[in-house]
This record gives structure tokens, C-alpha cells and sequence, in this order.
């Protein structure tokens, strides 16, 4: 039966629609999250069958990226505004038929043309699916439900390499798509039927808002994409992280005057969801710049296939399924800082002790526990993360709070691979499997040190900050009904 919208009050979800919103959202944010990297082991495949210069490969990943980070914020103040399931549901739809498009297409222009259409889809979808599984999940068993959802994140994210690596090797690139469609398939009906319908306030979207923030994370991710490419003295990329800065300036400016902004800024003044924004920002850039590295690495150097690099991965980018519902059993105990903190620290050893071991010829049981204690710290942060953001903000306003989060991740994946290449391209190069050792060690010491100062910010967030508030004010209902 379907689940309808909760009356006024409601506080305590039933334990089937708790299951129900955990399973659609986690399948809903595995989709998202995996085509950020999926197509990187893909590139070659798609080059010989659609031809296309390196710029247009290039895109294949770009497009996704840019139009995913730069809507994130609006799709989830469309959600507020419009109602969150029926929001999801169209962003749900609109991916899964641009994954079809991408799989059917007959070129490369078309490809990078659906890759962007799904990108949009995503940026609608991914912030959604937190605010509606928050609204599904009582209070008490948060901390549980956001580390198994945090860990499908955590692992689509970085198995994508493997996932498409191994589709690509064995099947076919154009299943790197195809895996969206029967899934998406399957979660559109059970997301009508499973998921109950809330809004956040109610107001009209800020337009003004809207188009400043766009505007800012385009130019900022635009130039960030083509930076490693062109040059960070390009003109065109000077020109796009200038403009977007500003128009970001203009943003915040904005933000704060005007009377119903899409983004309060007064809801930094909390310092849990300051605290934790800036470690999600600092942690992607040192996480996606790592595993762009060394899944290269573990291919061009140590001569591993695609799937045998992705397995040689696992005991980091899978560690997220083993760890972070125990963690998020923690964070429940003893609240997310501590949880969150430690992973940190551990993901930075982890990064440290490889930037030490690699060779040209290191073993894979040297490289072990490196990989080993990178992924129980990558699941520690994971677990609490979304909690810790959540927890920050008024229910009302957890929709923007998701995106802005999601948008800070996005544009921190974009920074750690555009830095980590650059220190990359410095100190080494492709020419030998010595010079791209001599290069990878320098950039992973930097994700290492970013990563670090991730766990310096996971600090500020005050303990046990399940009852701070943005503004300090008494805390609103569960679910802000949309019965309206």
C-alpha cells in the first residue's frame, strides 16, 4: 500500500517505511555516486568504437561532473519547494533515460550530451534521497541508517573503476549505462509507492540565488576541469575560476540580505554543519585525487588489468560495507565528531604510508595495509557525515543543507584530481613507470596533508550535536508536512 503523507506531528516513522526509504535511497545515491569515476577505465573502449580526440574523452567524465555539481543545490530547492518524492521521482526518471541514451549512443558528441543530461537527473535526485530518508527514520537509529546509506555512497563512488573496468573487459562499455536502467526501472514505482511526500517552507525559489550559485560552481568546476588540460595560465580557465569566485562573492553577499535565500548563510554559523562541510570538502579532494592516482598506478605501472585493479582496491573502497554501520552504531554512542575525526586521521595515515611504499615493482602484501587502514578510515568518515550534517540544521531546511553538502563534495572530487594532477604532471609524467612513481608520491603526501587538516575541521564540530540547531532555535517536526 502506498505510503501517504504524515499528519501533522508525526514523529515516529514505521519500521517498514524506514526499510523501504533506506533501500530506494541507497540504490538511488549508488547510481549517482558510481558514474562520477565508472567511466575513467572505460575511455579507450568508447575511443575505438565512437572515435573522438582526448578533449572529447575528457568530456565524457567533465560533462557528468560539471552539470551535477553545479545543480545540486538548485534540484534540492526544487525538492522544497515542489515536494521531495516528486522531485526525486522526476530526477530518478530523467537518469535513467539519459543512461539509456548514453548506452544507445552513436557517437561521441551524443554520449557527452547524455552524460550531461544525467548529471542533471543526479544533481535533482542525490540531495533528495538523504532529506527523504531523515524524514523515513526515527531520530534514535539515524546514525545506523546514514552509515549503511553513507557506505553504498562510499563505495559506489569508489568502485566505479572497477565496475566499469570490469564491464568494459568482459561485457560491453555500453554497460557501464545499462546497469542504471533496470535499477532505475525498478525504484521509479517503488519510490511512489514506498515514500512519503514532504516539502520544506514552502517559499518561492530564489531565482537571484539560484543563478549566482550556478553560476559560481560552474565557473569554478568548468575551470577546475580544464585546468590539468590546458594549463592553470589559460585564459579561458583564468577567466572561469575568476568569474566564478565572484559570482560566489556575489552569492553569499546576496544570501545574507535577502529576506528567503536558497542557501541561509546564518546556518554556518552552526559549528557542526561549518565544522563538517569544510572536512567533506577537504576529505574528497584528498580521497578523488588518491584513487584517480593509484587506480592508474596499479594499471600502468604494476601492469594489473582493470578488473585485477579493482580487486586489488577492495580492502579500501569496499572497507565502507564492512565499517560504517558499526560506525554509525558509534556515532549514535558517543556522536559523530569522535567517529568522524578518527577516520580522517586513518584515511591520512593510509595515504601517507602509500605515498612511502610505492615503487615500480612494490608487492601488493606491501601496499596492504595501507589500502587496509585508508578504508576503515574512509568508512568511519562516511558513517556520521550525514548525520553530523543533518544534525546542524532545522528539518525544514535539511533539503539545502544535503545539496550544499553534496556540492561541496563534487567540488571538492573536481579540485583533488585538478591539484593532485598538477603536483602529478610536476613532478613526473606518463614517460616511464619511474617518472610516474616520482610524480605520484609528492601528490599522494599532499591528499595525505589535505586530509589531515579534513580531520583538524571534523574537530570544531561541537560533542553530541544531535540537538544543535543553526539558529538555536527549538527544534521543528520530523517531517514538515505537504498536505498542502
Amino acid at each position: 500500500m502506498a505510503q501517504q503523507t504524515a499528519p501533522p506531528g508525526t514523529t515516529t516513522p514505521s519500521r517498514a517505511s524506514a526499510v523501504w526509504a533506506l533501500v530506494i535511497t541507497s540504490v538511488a545515491g549508488f547510481m549517482a555516486s558510481l558514474d562520477n569515476l565508472v567511466v575513467t577505465t572505460a575511455l579507450p573502449s568508447i575511443r575505438e568504437d565512437l572515435g573522438g580526440a582526448l578533449d572529447d574523452l575528457e568530456w565524457t567524465v567533465s560533462a557528468y561532473t560539471l552539470t551535477f555539481a553545479v545543480l545540486l543545490m538548485f534540484g534540492a530547492a526544487l525538492g522544497d519547494r515542489f515536494g521531495r518524492r516528486r522531485m526525486f521521482i522526476a530526477g530518478l526518471a530523467v537518469f535513467t533515460g539519459a543512461s539509456a541514451a548514453a548506452a544507445m549512443a552513436p557517437g561521441i558528441d551524443s554520449l557527452i550530451a547524455a552524460r550531461a543530461v544525467q548529471g542533471v537527473g543526479a544533481a535533482v535526485m542525490l540531495p533528495l534521497t538523504l532529506t527523504l530518508l531523515t524524514a523515513a527514520v526515527p531520530a534514535a537509529r539515524r546514525g545506523t541508517v546514514y552509515g549503511i546509506w553513507g557506505a553504498v555512497n562510499g563505495l559506489a563512488v569508489a568502485s566505479g573503476p572497477l565496475i566499469g573496468g570490469s564491464l568494459t573487459e568482459h561485457v560491453s562499455w555500453h554497460w557501464i549505462f545499462w546497469l542504471n536502467v533496470p535499477l532505475g526501472l525498478a525504484a521509479l514505482p517503488l519510490a511512489r509507492l514506498r515514500l512519503a511526500e514532504s516539502r520544506g517552507t514552502g517559499a518561492r525559489l530564489d531565482l537571484p540565488g539560484t543563478l549566482l550559485a550556478s553560476g559560481g560552481l560552474f565557473g569554478i568546476v568548468y575551470g577546475l576541469v580544464r585546468g590539468p588540460a590546458d594549463g592553470w595560465t589559460d585564459s579561458v580557465v583564468l577567466t572561469a575560476l575568476g568569474a566564478g569566485g565572484a559570482l560566489l562573492a556575489g552569492f553569499v553577499g546576496y544570501s545574507s540580505r535577502t529576506a528567503h535565500p536558497m542557501l541561509p548563510m546564518r546556518l554556518f554559523r552552526s559549528r557542526a554543519f561549518s565544522g563538517i562541510n569544510a572536512a567533506s570538502l577537504l576529505m574528497f579532494v584528498g580521497m578523488f585525487g588518491s584513487i584517480f592516482l593509484l587506480s592508474q598506478y596499479m594499471q600502468g605501472v604494476l601492469g594489473y588489468s582493470p578488473t585485477e585493479a579493482g580487486l586489488r582496491m577492495l580492502p579500501w573502497t569496499g572497507m565502507p560495507m564492512l565499517v560504517a554501520p558499526v560506525a554509525g552504531l558509534l556515532s549514535d554512542r558517543i556522536g559523530g565528531r569522535p567517529v568522524v575525526a578518527a577516520g580522517l586521521f586513518l584515511q591520512a595515515a593510509g595515504l601517507g604510508y602509500m605515498s612511502w611504499v610505492v615503487t615500480t615493482d612494490a608487492s601488493y602484501a606491501v601496499q596492504l595495509p595501507g589500502l587496509i587502514v585508508s578504508g576503515v578510515g574512509m568508512a568511519l568518515y562516511f558513517a556520521p557525515a550525514a548525520s553530523l550534517v543533518m544534525s546542524g540544521v532545522r528539518p525544514q531546511e535539511q533539503g539545502i543543507a544535503s545539496g550544499a553538502n553534496n556540492a561541496l563534495r563534487e567540488v571538492g572530487g573536481a579540485l583533488g584530481i585538478a591539484v593532485m594532477s598538477s603536483i602529478f604532471s610536476a613532478r613526473g609524467g606518463y614517460e616511464s613507470a619511474q617518472s610516474f612513481v616520482d610524480g605520484l608520491r609528492p601528490a599522494l603526501v599532499t591528499g595525505s596533508a589535505v586530509v589531515v587538516l579534513a580531520a583538524v575541521a571534523a574537530l570544531v564540530i561541537p560533542g553530541r550535536e544531535s540537538a544543535v540547531l543553526a539558529a538555536g532555535e527549538a527544534p521543528a517536526p520530523v517531517l514538515e508536512t505537504a498536505s498542502r
